[in-house]
């Protein structure tokens, strides 16, 4: 496990994990790198709003099958020197030669960044599909946080399951794959979406029993659209709450009223996940800033009522 985490990373970037094992929650917002010039307009537009939030970090995912492995590292670096932002890169070990991957984190910290989140990654194409190692690559994320902490000074984030990781063969074998990533060096854990805080309070009991104190934070996603609860079910490989499916159903026919439910629910769900304890709310924002912002100005309306 880690303990005595530096708080400031060589460069004079923060520890996310310092950050996180901190008094006072985290708040952070995830983007993904755009494929063409409109998108990346949008991503811009999205952060620079996003911005004057002022969140503890933000993190830049990494298309299946490293896709995005180019526009990851300069979406990343250009957060580090054009914002105020602190950036997180993530990283996967999908269709990558440890030699690639060693040459991908040497880039990062070439740029600065030292905040990382190892993510074994879905198969290219299709996220429930069958995993294949690469010939010359890491087979468990476990093994990837070991290569990034090998290579220098890192501060080490993993992905966490509330439902259970798709692959695994129980929930009992996907804490023991969660608590072996902390124990190769894992600073702190950032979960995969849900939408039912039992989910998330089980996991983190499950880890507890398990002696592992790694700090978990929840990956929140609002549902802004009945196409969100479809999408959030093939991303995270977790089925929807029946009940809280019920209630959209209800009111599929009004665009407005679905994403005005999926404000309020996400809103009550952080609200739940603070007063239980949780370190922090990574916001899934697919790199638009409204229905963020909406739901952060609903935390903060409750954290002054």
């Amino acid at each position: 496990m880690a303990h005595g985490l530096p708080s400031v990373m060589p460069g004079g970037q923060p520890s996310i994990g310092a950050l996180i094992r901190g008094t006072a929650p985290t708040f952070s917002f995830e983007f993904f790198p755009p494929r063409d010039a409109d998108m990346d307009r949008q991503l811009w537009r999205a952060i620079r709003e996003l911005e004057s939030l002022r969140p503890s970090f933000v993190s830049i995912t990494y298309g299946a099958g490293g896709s995005t492995r180019d526009n990851t590292v300069a979406v990343t670096e250009r957060v580090a020197t054009e914002t105020t932002l602190l950036p997180m890169a993530h990283l996967t070990a999908v269709n990558h030669s440890v030699a690639e991957l060693r040459n991908v984190i040497g880039r990062f910290a070439g740029a600065g960044i030292r905040n990382v989140l190892a993510i074994r990654g879905d198969p290219p194409g299709n996220p429930q599909g069958e995993w294949i190692r690469h010939p010359s690559g890491v087979l468990y994320a476990e093994d990837l946080v070991r290569l990034i902490k090998d290579a220098g000074d890192f501060c080490v984030g993993v992905a966490a399951f509330p439902y259970k990781h798709p692959r695994s063969a129980s929930v009992e074998a996907d804490t023991e794959h969660f608590v072996r990533k902390c124990r190769a060096g894992a600073d702190f854990a950032i979960t995969q979406m849900f939408f039912d805080a039992e989910d998330y309070l089980r996991l983190r009991d499950r880890v507890a029993a398990a002696g592992c104190d790694t700090p978990i934070v929840a990956g929140i996603m609002p549902v802004t659209s009945m196409r969100t609860i479809e999408r959030s079910e093939q991303l995270s490989g977790a089925p929807f709450p029946p009940a809280l499916a019920a209630q959209f159903e209800r009111i599929a026919d009004d665009p407005a009223a679905v994403r005005r439910l999926g404000i309020e629910q996400a809103g009550a769900l952080c609200e739940r996940l603070l007063a239980e304890g949780a370190p922090g709310i990574h916001f899934i924002t697919l790199n638009r800033s409204t229905a963020t912002r909406e739901v952060w100005q609903q935390l903060a309306l409750g954290a002054r009522a």
